[in-house]
């Protein structure tokens, strides 16, 4: 059969902001609980809502950055529900019109190809606090993110795969995290993303309940639960079962999701208008100036990087798909001054490295020019590519530096012809049916006595010297 999973995503964004929503309380993440908490934060009667200019500005800046149209005039509206971490009684939103809508965010889809993925809207809204569990019978309640400023994204459901979901929220990430508006931690709950799946039978001409799950964690996660429904849904489908629309939560212990709450009827959160809130308007005036203050993203950059430094695509994505390994490319590169070489390292060194530790460049053992002075020393021919991973390999593990431990080590590459001579002799000599098989066309095994002669040099000859003597007395035989 053939089945198309169909994917939309919520996706709450805290924005990096130096206060709250709507009251000058301090905006930071690790106080100490119930710190950040004055009259406006705990909905006190007659604390009277001011909307931060400043939140208003990363709004834009977000809707800028994801090619949406920002409204020149927006509403407020409380969404009311009663829950304990919602001190007053509802939550300030935007409903019948956001600041910014009808954006879209490029992705690559399975066959490789460019597929917009639409951005219905962007809003405003105030967050909640935090219910915090001890796993008995008392639950408590930190209100230190209550009234924090949020943005929440709300895709159109275009995505079709955990492949795009995964790219879609990784570009996005990325975006707020150039725009410096919002870092984006996931593990932190800065960043939190709602995931709507179902599948449809397009032979049969049926499609599944769409399913909410709630609150995922973390991008490799987003993808698993996509993975996990459209499998679930499917066998549901199969079976001619009807399942009732419902929200459900992703377990990661178990790797599936588990029913929540089903939804029988339609959410009523009687939105009314607030009338604390007056609408928002914004000008050109005020977009323009926002847009002045933008920083270069990442698909800008990609471009400026495969002109300016002459790299292919695919370096250029890779470097440029986030905003601190950017960076840090750019930097080492004014101390190397090789684009190519310092590329190369990066992507098929140091980030495999991260990659592999889950760690972040700025958690790095050794310094910035730690790095560039390894990667002089390879443009300088006074050391080996061989020889600079091994030292990288430290330098990544114990943080050492890289001039002072190559001299402690000996580990400087020779290009004196007279001491590579006497090693090619003697790798000549003990190998005469090699010579043979190169003479006779068999050119791989040149690589065979090159290979001996750094064996015996301990890795210090320097390999194209040895090639050149190598040819040179071959063909004289």
């Amino acid at each position: 059969m053939s089945y198309k999973t169909v994917v939309g995503l919520e996706i709450h964004a805290q924005l990096s902001t130096n206060t709250k929503s709507f009251s000058a309380d301090p905006n930071k993440f690790g106080l100490d609980p119930n710190t950040a908490t004055y009259i406006g934060s705990l909905g006190m009667p007659g604390a009277i809502p001011v909307l931060s200019k400043e939140a208003v500005e990363y709004a834009i800046m977000a809707g800028l950055g994801f090619n949406c149209n920002i409204n020149k005039e927006s509403t407020f509206e409380r969404k009311k529900y009663f829950y304990p971490d919602l001190p007053a009684g509802y939550q300030v939103t935007q409903v019948d019109t956001p600041i910014a809508s009808d954006g879209y965010i490029i992705v690559k889809d399975l066959e490789e190809n460019d597929k917009k993925i639409r951005i219905q809207r962007i809003q405003i809204e105030e967050d909640t606090g935090k219910s915090l569990h001890d796993g008995g019978e008392f639950a408590y309640l930190d209100y230190n993110r209550s009234g924090a400023t949020l943005i929440e994204i709300v895709s159109y459901p275009d995505i079709n795969s955990p492949e795009e979901a995964k790219e879609f929220l990784t570009k996005l990430r990325n975006t707020l995290r150039f725009l410096e508006i919002s870092d984006g931690k996931m593990e932190e709950g800065s960043l939190r993303c709602d995931v709507n799946v179902n599948v449809i039978d397009e032979k049969n001409i049926k499609k599944s309940s769409i399913i909410e799950v709630k609150n995922v964690g973390s991008i490799s996660a987003v993808g698993k639960v996509i993975e996990y429904e459209a499998n679930r849904q499917i066998e549901l489908l199969e079976k001619n079962e009807i399942e009732v629309r419902s929200t459900r939560r992703w377990d990661d212990e178990v790797n599936e999701t588990v029913l929540m709450r089903q939804k029988f009827t339609a959410d009523n959160f009687n939105y009314s208008y607030d009338g604390d809130v007056p609408n928002l308007i914004i000008d050109d005036e005020i977009i323009n100036s926002v847009r002045e203050k933008m920083p270069e993203l990442s698909d800008e950059k990609r471009e400026r990087f495969i002109k300016e430094y002459n790299l292919s695509e695919y370096d250029a994505s890779i470097l440029s798909n986030d905003k601190d390994i950017s960076i840090y490319y750019e930097d080492v590169n004014k101390l190397v001054n090789d684009s190519t070489l310092v590329a190369n390292y990066i992507i098929n060194e140091l980030l495999r490295r991260l990659n592999d530790e889950n760690i972040e460049i700025k958690d790095l053992r050794f310094k910035e020019n730690n790095f560039s002075d390894l990667l002089n020393l390879i443009k300088e021919n006074k050391i080996n590519n061989n020889t600079a991973k091994k030292v990288f390999r430290v330098m990544f593990e114990e943080g050492i530096e890289p001039i002072s431990y190559i001299e402690e080590n000996n580990l400087i590459q020779v290009s004196d012809e007279g001491f590579i001579d006497s090693i090619v002799d003697e790798v000549l000599a003990e190998n005469p049916e090699t010579i043979e098989q190169y003479l006779s066309g068999k050119d791989r095994v040149l690589g065979f006595l090159v290979g001996q002669v750094m064996k015996k040099s301990k890795g210090k000859a320097n390999p194209s010297v040895v090639n050149e003597i190598i040819l040179s007395k071959i063909k004289k035989q």
